[in-house]
């Protein structure tokens, strides 16, 4: 089944802790994390938090280099 549907996403937030690193059983690293992205209008500012996560070798640069704090830039698609 074919379809001209689009799902992508784009993120830039700052981490809200440092990622958790875990490994599956084939030994494929998996990182979980959560960025927030801010939002500010005239009227009202507010604070989205997005729950992210990396396989395999972007995992383990995730754990390597990421931390609280960090700003990140993040695109993929909504699972």
């Amino acid at each position: 089944m074919a379809s001209n549907d689009l799902n992508r996403c784009e993120f830039i937030g700052r981490l809200g802790k440092n990622p958790e690193l875990r490994y599956a059983a084939s030994g494929d690293a998996i990182a979980n994390f959560s960025i927030a992205c801010g939002y500010k209008s005239k009227e009202k500012e507010s604070t989205e938090w997005v729950r992210i996560t990396a396989f395999g070798k972007l995992a383990g640069i995730c754990g390597d280099y990421l931390k609280k704090g960090s700003q990140v830039y993040i695109a993929g698609r909504m699972t």
